[in-house]
């Protein structure tokens, strides 16, 4: 944070609300003696979001270095005056775009873990996926091994929206359709009126696909649902 010029003054409070944060459990109802956390921010914490964003800028810088340096090659969208996109951030969600070469493999790990050991974070292999548009299966399985991060396929989600796929095809839909039917079955335990279920449906289900629908225009078979 003295690196983005935040002052002393500010960095010595978050550190306060970092380093002092203590907590207490319920054993048998009654809370125990509060203990201190080993790591200070809690789950929820309004602050977590915003310290995360500014360590999320680490990512960005390194990956504009490699870029600058000509290590790493992003993909290129339109034919005049084109424009190289080699990464795309928003929150704790990262998607990184490169033309396929050994180049753009090896580049893409250093940042990874050059990031990982100068901020203290952890990346989910296990979440991460690795796809490619035109590329041969043996390619993908070996810069899978590289990587440590499974191989996806298209469409894929990135902020709960499929990408890669046809709006007009109801596979497209399939992760909208499945939040409503989840969302569904958990209110099946809930021991409500029909004015109560009238006033979940309207405030909460309905709010559900307007992301998707801003975005996309639904089939009519999907809209009858």
């Amino acid at each position: 944070m003295g690196k983005m010029s935040f002052s002393v003054l500010w960095r010595k409070w978050i550190k306060e609300c970092v380093c002092t944060a203590t907590t207490s459990v319920l054993v048998n109802g009654s809370p125990t003696e509060e203990f201190p956390f080993e790591r200070g921010l809690r789950q929820g914490d309004p602050l977590s979001p915003f310290l995360f964003l500014l360590a999320a800028k680490g990512l960005n810088v390194l990956m504009e270095a490699v870029v600058v340096r000509n290590l790493f090659t992003g993909y290129s969208i339109g034919e005049q005056d084109p424009v190289s996109v080699s990464h795309l951030q928003f929150a704790d969600d990262t998607l990184l775009l490169g033309v396929k070469s050994w180049a753009n493999v090896s580049a893409l790990r250093a940042v990874l873990v050059l990031f990982e050991a100068m901020s203290g974070l952890k990346i989910n292999f296990n979440k991460s996926i690795l796809v490619g548009v035109n590329i041969p299966d043996s390619w993908l399985g070996e810069a899978e091994s590289a990587l440590g991060c499974e191989v996806g396929k298209i469409p894929f989600l990135y902020l709960r929206l499929p990408i890669g796929g046809h709006p007009r095809r109801l596979v497209f839909w399939e992760p909208v359709v499945a939040r409503l039917k989840n969302r569904l079955s958990r209110w099946k335990s809930l021991f409500l009126s029909f004015g109560g279920r009238l006033v979940l449906l309207k405030s909460v289900l309905t709010s559900l696909p307007v992301y998707a629908l801003s975005l996309f225009k639904a089939p009519s078979s999907i809209i009858s649902l």
